[in-house]
């Protein structure tokens, strides 16, 4: 049976499951929901944890809504725990502190102050 014959799994979802090599209903038992959504967030597409639930619920022969909700605790740990694991996105760097340069100055020779967030209203003089 193809993942586009599984229950809960739409054409979009089966398209992203033969991209990163879950073709059949075995592919998808031996690989398990988690290893699969993982598989997916990993080729670079952007899944919603209903994907997850989906993908249990088709193993479980179930709708995705019926799935029990300490199994989805249970499997949304794991997503984390492995999504914590993952390089950061190659051709993007990893998401750093923000900073603020000031380029200019007002009349008094100063560059004028913009740290509204961190100290509202203080002056560096």
């Amino acid at each position: 049976m193809s993942t586009t014959q599984l229950r809960n799994i739409g054409p979009k979802s089966a398209a992203w499951l033969r991209q990163v090599g879950l073709r059949t209903e075995e592919d998808l038992r031996a690989a398990g929901s988690v290893e699969a959504f993982m598989r997916v967030k990993r080729a670079g597409f952007r899944p919603s944890l209903n994907l997850l639930y989906a993908l249990e619920g088709a193993l479980q022969g179930c709708h995705w809504q019926e799935v029990n909700q300490a199994r989805r605790q249970e499997m949304v740990a794991a997503v984390e725990a492995a999504a914590a694991a993952l390089p950061p996105p190659r051709g993007r760097p990893a998401a750093a502190p923000v900073t603020t340069t000031n380029h200019g100055s007002d009349e008094g020779g100063h560059a004028p102050s913009f740290d509204f967030l961190d100290s509202p209203g203080r002056d560096d003089d």
